[in-house]
């Protein structure tokens, strides 16, 4: 199963060029950028770690590549992202989000459905990532 959460996640991985020219578009646009992991990618787990802390003052997009290449680095089996937060009007509001490193196993999900009094179905989301304590998953 293939993880989509962020834009392009229905497109192929993107390569570290591809990346990079996200990265330069966003600083062009006056974004800062932060970079985040996880083991555990439940949609409802909006709050990823943080590789550092968001990059407000760097503009250079091969910096921003080195703190991602670092953080594949310290997490070779985690799913990474890059994120670009738009601080205008006073807002710290994300425009782009986009994953840049998947494990090599994605294990996926599973629905659980519940009956309940009278026609209601109640539906919970079940990450298989979760199964194992963390820090070991995807080992």
């Amino acid at each position: 199963m293939r993880l989509t959460q962020g834009t392009f996640s229905f497109l192929p991985d993107l390569t570290d060029a591809q990346i990079r020219k996200q990265i330069e578009y966003a600083l062009k646009q006056g974004w800062a950028i932060n970079v985040e992991f996880t083991d555990d990618p439940h949609p409802r787990n909006t709050y990823w770690e943080m590789w550092g802390i968001p990059m407000f003052d760097l503009r250079d997009p091969a910096g921003i590549m080195y703190e991602v290449n670092e953080c594949r680095k310290a997490y070779p089996n985690h799913y990474i992202r890059v994120t670009a937060y738009d601080s205008t009007r006073g807002w710290e509001t994300p425009r782009l989000s986009f994953i840049v490193q998947r494990p090599k196993e994605e294990p996926g999900f599973h629905l659980w459905r519940q009956e309940a009094q009278g026609r209601t179905i109640r539906y919970t989301v079940h990450s298989y990532a979760t199964d194992k304590a963390k820090g070991e998953r995807y080992r």
